[in-house]
């Protein structure tokens, strides 16, 4: 047989590997023995757990321990690298361990265990070691001195960021300098989590400055502090940089350019400041990147280079802005960027489609605009989200996703995307979730299988679609979450159409125009055995669904805006784990009894808008959120506050409730906010009110006697306090400014004698002031008012004795009239704040107020809405100017004073203004030209005062009726009469048509008649016929009786829409 050259060679080769392999395994057989036993010593003494152990379970004395798992040799037998991580070792480890006498160990790694002891200060004996791993072990306490002396390490990890036992890892005695100034040959330091004592966390970059070598540093949550020193850049070969979780309060140093082998920069929660230098996402060999939650750091993207190398870019919760170059398309090793939570703007470029390699995309809550890009190329694509931003358009049609197999979460919501929805989302394989909600999508796809879908989430709330709910929704098996409220879906829907939702645990069709059957007989108690959350809010139903009598998950209910009448069954209150119920606004007249025995986990109970009767009649014991207004309930227990140890939220508003208010409401200890309003409510204030933690208390429109107790603490939380329209005396208490945070103070229509609450200055968050109809008296002025309630935005002093000039240095610092911001995107904003943080319940201020003479209730009080209303009082003087420069004032009411001089022509700045009052003073001049530029004003009134001229013609003053002028002696033209006086001239001295001696009078006669006569007409008809002489004159005579009985005073009283004065006795 011949045998070829090639196949000589082939066997040589084989048999020589075989050679090599047994001598390979022959020397790592080999294991010194004593070094073994230590190993089999180290076993037995450490405790872990057999079950979970990969490694130390294997261990025994019939295999040579450099076969062991965990065990490295070298070739003389001496054990030089132990791997026991991941061991789940619980203890065992100190100074006399085994472990120690390995004195050829140059690796060890004991990482990812629970020790929950002290690092063993035997390490020292461990001089060979090269690397050393002791992170995430559960070490804690000091770090010991003797790791310094391991002058030969090139790795060091400790990290830690178990802080089970309340007690964090640390470096004190050493410190961080001590620690490392002999370790210079190190390359990897990584310390995450080992707390840095004060003394030197501002002083840890100059520590590390020996590691000239070092190429990778990870010191996060170590209470770094101060800011970036640029001396880091001394440390050239580093590559990666992670400090996240510390506190530098600074800039980036524009340095961080210079480091030329850095591939990871992770800053993320460091407290940034300034501006990023965006060279640095320029950096050649740059892969990762992270600087998210550093809210204070602005910055923008630059151009991208042709070979960008960023796979990951987070900038996440920044104060990043501008656009998005369209070179990101360069970046083709991106595979995930997250932009969200910043202040980016503009279109999204079509570059992002180029980004193949994308796994992970999150621009949400920024302010981009246009259409959305193409991401049909990027096919290992799992999540995508869109949301909180201003795209517009269609989305890409069903084509577009049927590429993206990957794709596990889409959320587009809260944008304006219209069009129809893509059909083949519901036939991605892996899809999961689907949140389209608040958009203006109108129209489904074409119908498609879904047979095949795992969609367990879909939201499409708060769109445009109409029609009946399609089918092929009640398909999708796997869905668990259905959100398909607030659209225009019509019709009737029987609720076994939904049985074929198996898994279904939260179902939300609420406030469509749908009309749902709840009681079939296909649907009883076995159906939806996994449901916790069900909204049918205005769904045309007019009973209880029966089906859910024994649904023990059923976590929350809302039946609101329904017909449902009669009797609330009581099998709702055994539902064992509900948290939540609203069946509000309905016509439910009874709660069915026995009401014992009601389900404890009960938080939230809303009942208001019903017809409820009789006695107040359930309280549950832990129930944080009760809202009962609006109802007819009569009684109020006087036991009532040993129910709400737990309540935080309270409202009885708008019942018919009698009686005192109940001591026992000083039990309510965790009680924020307590609304009685609008009840028949009796007697005195309790003093507790005032001393708890209530951060609203609305006892508006009761029959409330006595003063305001004046007990208000130190730690005074309250934001609201509205007393309007009851029987309270005696004068604003002024412990009230102890209340620092307080927003709105209402005591209208009261009988409380005092003067202007100068004490309340310093209340920098007044929103809404409101004295009106009381017995205020004196001035408004107060001394040191710089920068007084600089977001005051309503003011009503209206029908009060107050005097004196208005002070323009007090005006000066109400800012929040002054404010000429974005109109359009204040309006949505409302004075209300959150009762319960994770519910989004908020209360929502009132306050009423007179527009357009008429009194109107604003049920919510809009932030930019402002108004000032003096009017019925004795102000005098002329009319400030720096009132001018309120430009967002929407009302202005002076009317019923003794204002003097001309009206401003600086009028015309007041662009917002609606409606302006200033009748019944001593105004004089000419109407101001400026009044035509206010485009808003549709209310106006300038009767009886003393103004002259024409009214200014072809403006929208000729709009107003006559009534807004009359009074004004001196002015003409439309809508009063054309000229001032339009009598000819010869009516006004008309011949005589008899002779002298024909018309001849004896004067001496009648001289005395005549007289008498000429003088009473000169008092009487002026007083009959002419209505202004007639006011200035009972006004002289109220101020003469005023002057000579001192008790007397004035007194101003609206009925029927018209304002008189009355004298009154004190």
């Amino acid at each position: 047989m011949k045998i070829t050259l090639h196949s000589l060679f082939s066997f040589l080769l084989c048999f020589y590997y075989i050679y090599i392999s047994f001598q390979i395994t022959f020397i790592s057989a080999k294991c010194r023995e004593h070094q073994q036993s230590s190993l089999l010593q180290l076993k037995n003494s450490l405790m872990f757990k057999l079950e979970s152990s990969s490694k130390l379970k294997l261990w025994n004395q019939s295999i040579a321990c450099c076969n062991w798992s965990g065990v490295t040799c070298d070739t003389e037998g001496n054990v030089i690298g132990l791997d026991l991580s991941g061991e789940y070792i619980s203890g065992g480890f100190d100074n006399s361990s085994r472990l120690f006498s390995l004195q050829h160990l140059q690796k060890l790694n004991l990482a990812n265990n629970n020790f929950n002891s002290l690092i063993p200060s035997g390490f020292s004996m461990l001089d060979k070691l090269t690397y050393l791993n002791l992170s995430h072990a559960s070490f804690v306490g000091q770090i010991p001195f003797e790791i310094s002396q391991l002058t030969k390490l090139i790795t060091l990890d400790i990290s830690a960021f178990d802080y089970s036992l309340g007690q964090w890892l640390k470096l004190e005695k050493p410190n961080l300098q001590k620690l490392v100034q002999n370790m210079t040959g190190l390359r990897q330091l990584y310390l995450d989590g080992v707390l840095l004592t004060q003394a030197q966390e501002n002083k840890w970059s100059n520590a590390l400055s020996p590691l000239r070598d070092l190429q990778e540093l990870s010191m996060s949550y170590c209470n770094l502090s101060g800011p970036l020193d640029s001396s880091l850049t001394k440390l050239k070969n580093l590559s990666l940089i992670i400090l996240d979780g510390n506190s530098f309060s600074s800039p980036v140093p524009e340095t961080f350019v210079n480091f030329k082998n850095m591939t990871t920069l992770s800053l993320a929660f460091c407290g940034l400041s300034g501006i990023f230098p965006h060279k640095i996402f320029q950096t050649g060999k740059l892969s990762n990147i992270d600087l998210s939650f550093n809210n204070n750091l602005h910055g923008s993207f630059a151009e991208f280079p042709l070979s960008g190398s960023i796979q990951t870019l987070r900038v996440s919760n920044t104060n990043f802005s501008g656009e998005i170059p369209y070179t990101i398309g360069n970046l083709k090793l991106l595979y995930e960027l997250d932009l969200s939570y910043c202040k980016f703007s503009g279109i999204l470029p079509n570059s992002l489609s180029n980004l193949t390699k994308l796994r992970y995309i999150d621009l949400s809550s920024n302010s981009f605009t246009g259409p959305m890009p193409s991401f049909y190329m990027a096919k290992n694509l799992t999540q995508l989200d869109l949301s909180h931003n201003r795209l517009s358009g269609e989305v890409p049609t069903s084509s577009h996703f049927e590429g993206l197999h990957k794709l596990v979460n889409i959320d587009l919501r809260d944008n304006f995307f219209n069009g129809s929805i893509p059909s083949s989302l519901f036939t991605l394989m892996l899809l999961q979730k689907i949140q389209l909600s608040s958009n203006q999508f109108s129209k489904f796809d074409e119908f498609l299988s879904v047979s095949s879908s795992v969609v367990n989430t879909l939201d499409l709330s708060s769109n445009n679609l109409s029609g009946s709910i399609p089918k092929y929704i009640f398909q999708l098996g796997s869905i668990s979450y259905l959100d398909l409220s607030s659209n225009r879906f019509n019709g009737p829907l029987q609720l076994d159409e939904l049985l074929g939702l198996r898994y279904l645990s939260t179902l939300v069709l609420s406030y469509n125009k749908i009309s749902i059957n709840v009681n079939v007989k296909k649907v009883n108690h076995t159906s939806f055995p996994t449901l916790t959350n069900l909204n049918l809010a205005s769904c045309n139903m007019k009973t209880f669904p029966s089906f859910l009598r024994n649904k023990s998950r059923l976590g929350s209910l809302d039946l609101s805006n329904n017909q449902i009448q009669g009797k609330m069954p009581n099998w709702i209150w055994r539902l064992q784990n509900l948290k939540s119920l609203n069946v509000s606004h309905n016509m439910l007249t009874d709660l069915e009894g026995p009401l014992q025995n009601l389900t404890y986990k009960l938080i939230g109970l809303d009942l208001h808008n019903n017809q409820l009767r009789g006695p107040i009649p359930v309280f549950p014991k832990y129930a944080s959120y009760l809202d009962y207004s609006m109802n007819k309930f009569r009684s109020l227990p006087q036991d009532l506050g040993n129910y709400l140890n737990f309540t935080i939220f309270l409202s009885l508003s708008n019942n018919n409730l009698q009686g005192s208010l109940p001591d026992s409401l000083c039990n309510a200890s965790n009680l924020e906010v307590l609304d009685m309003s609008n009840n028949n409510i009796s007697g005195i204030i309790p003093t507790c009110l005032m001393t708890q933690n209530l951060m609203v208390l609305n006892l508006k429109k009761n029959n409330l006697l006595g003063s305001i107790p004046d007990v208000y603490p130190p730690s005074c939380a309250l934001r609201t306090l509205d007393l309007q329209k009851n029987n309270l005396d005696g004068q604003i208490p002024k412990s009230l400014a102890n209340c620092s945070t307080m927003e709105v103070l209402d005591l209208a229509n009261n009988n409380i004698i005092d003067t202007f609450p100068c004490f309340l200055k310093d209340i920098s968050t007044l929103r809404v002031l409101v004295l009106r109809k009381n017995k205020f008296y004196g001035p408004i002025e107060c001394p040191t008012t710089d920068d007084t309630w600089p977001m005051l935005q309503i003011i009503d002093l209206a029908f009060n004795n107050f005097s004196g000039k208005l002070p323009e240095k007090s005006f000066a610092g109400w800012e929040a009239m002054m404010s000429d911001k974005n109109q359009i995107d204040s309006k949505v904003n409302h004075i209300r704040f959150e009762v319960l943080q994770f519910n989004q319940i908020y209360y929502e201020n009132s306050v009423t107020v007179t527009s357009k003479g008429q009194q109107l209730e604003l049920v919510k009080i809009i932030s930019i809405f402002t108004t000032i209303d003096f009017s019925s009082n004795h102000f005098q003087g002329p009319i400030p100017k720096v009132l001018m420069d309120f430009k967002a004032l929407y009302i202005l009411n002076i009317s019923n004073n003794h204002f003097s001089g001309e009206i401003p022509s600086a009028i015309g700045n007041m662009k917002q203004l609606e409606s302006l009052d200033l009748s019944n003073n001593s105004l004089v001049g000419e109407i101001p030209m400026q009044l035509e530029s206010l485009s808003f004003l549709s209310y106006l009134n300038l009767s009886f005062n003393h103004l002259v001229g024409k009214i200014p013609t072809g403006t929208q003053l000729q709009s107003f009726p006559a009534s807004s002028f009359e009074g004004n002696d001196g002015l003409y033209g439309p809508p009063l009469t054309e000229i001032p006086d339009d009598k000819r001239q010869d009516e006004v001295h008309p011949e005589l048509a008899c002779g002298r001696l024909a018309c001849s009078i004896d004067w001496n006669f009648l001289s005395v008649e005549l007289g008498s006569v000429f003088g009473l007409g000169i008092v009487i008809c002026p007083l009959m016929f002419w209505k202004k002489w007639r006011i200035r004159y009972w006004k002289l005579v109220d101020k003469i009786l005023c002057w000579i009985f001192p008790r007397m005073y004035l007194e101003y009283v609206t009925q029927r829409g018209q304002t008189y004065i009355v004298l009154r006795w004190h």
